[in-house]
């Protein structure tokens, strides 16, 4: 590896993680960890924890950021951390992180309740983001390979907003993060 991942994540969540998560109770690294730890609690497979844990890194990757999404313009935070995420991790992480955005949009769009579920700041990129699905391209989304656990994701997603939440810290999930990428570096 040209960088040590682990230690690029690592900076990351103590460093840009630690600002308010665009006008959640919470900051990003711990609206990330707490993803995470749903994912743990709900017993999903490693890659799958990795992907709720990194799903928000585009915030920091990218020449539009977080606070401009709460200004109005999309960042494409999804498809910004997937890429950057691909030089170190497979598809079952990547696809999840860059489908996050999209499982919001598809399931305001299907799911008859879901809307109102959403925090007032989810909401407001909501609407910066494409606002809910239309029925075809929802009918696409949910045909894509890794939607299902997209779909998974964005359930956590929304529940990874409880600034009482007692969750691991980001050392917890080392030695998961490593196992991955070691194992994208051996295909």
């Amino acid at each position: 590896m040209d960088i040590d991942v682990i230690d690029e994540l690592q900076r990351l969540f103590d460093g840009e993680g630690a600002r308010d998560y665009l006008g959640e109770p919470v900051t990003q690294a711990e609206h990330m960890l707490q993803a995470a730890a749903l994912a743990v609690r709900d017993g999903a497979p490693d890659a799958l924890v990795a992907a709720a844990l990194l799903h928000d890194v585009g915030h920091f990757h990218g020449v539009v950021t977080g606070a401009d999404l709460m200004a109005g313009t999309d960042n494409h935070h999804s498809d910004t951390g997937a890429d950057w995420l691909a030089q170190w991790f497979g598809p079952a992480v990547c696809e999840p992180v860059r489908l996050h955005v999209a499982a919001k949009r598809y399931l305001c769009a299907v799911e008859p309740g879901y809307y109102e579920r959403l925090s007032e700041a989810s909401r407001f990129t909501l609407g910066v983001q494409g606002g809910p699905m239309p029925a075809e391209q929802a009918a696409r989304f949910a045909a894509l390979e890794f939607a299902a656990d997209a779909v998974t994701l964005r359930r956590w997603d929304e529940r990874a907003k409880d600034p009482s939440m007692n969750v691991p810290p980001f050392s917890w999930y080392h030695q998961i993060l490593r196992n991955l990428a070691m194992r994208r570096l051996s295909d």
